[in-house]
């Protein structure tokens, strides 16, 4: 199972995390691992390049963390409620069993 966990403090995105594999298919060919690493992905790459927000990463095999240094712009955010959208459809789609999304203030 792919595990989201979207972190907030007073409203605001902290960050994210994303652990693990699906395994809805065999490695190569799991379209929910590939869905969740686009989508996730493309969100920090869409930070980095469309916003003036101060990050860091963490990556390693199947593992994901994004974490803002100073705070969310309403651009940041934005990018955020698209990533969490395309999560939470994929999860409606394929199941609770493939994908947990969660939330946890901070």
């Amino acid at each position: 199972m792919i595990r989201i966990t979207v972190f907030r403090a007073s409203g605001e995105y902290r960050g994210f995390t994303c652990a693990g594999h699906a395994e809805y298919a065999q490695e190569g060919s799991d379209i929910i691992c590939a869905a969740v690493s686009a989508l996730t992905v493309n969100t920090v790459n869409s930070v980095e390049r469309f916003t003036s927000d101060r990050f860091h990463t963490s990556v390693s095999e199947g593992f994901l963390e994004f974490r803002l240094d100073n705070g969310c712009s309403r651009e940041t955010a934005l990018l955020m409620d698209a990533m969490i959208l395309g999560l939470e459809d994929i999860q409606k789609t394929y199941g609770n069993e493939y994908i947990g999304l969660m939330y946890k203030e901070e």
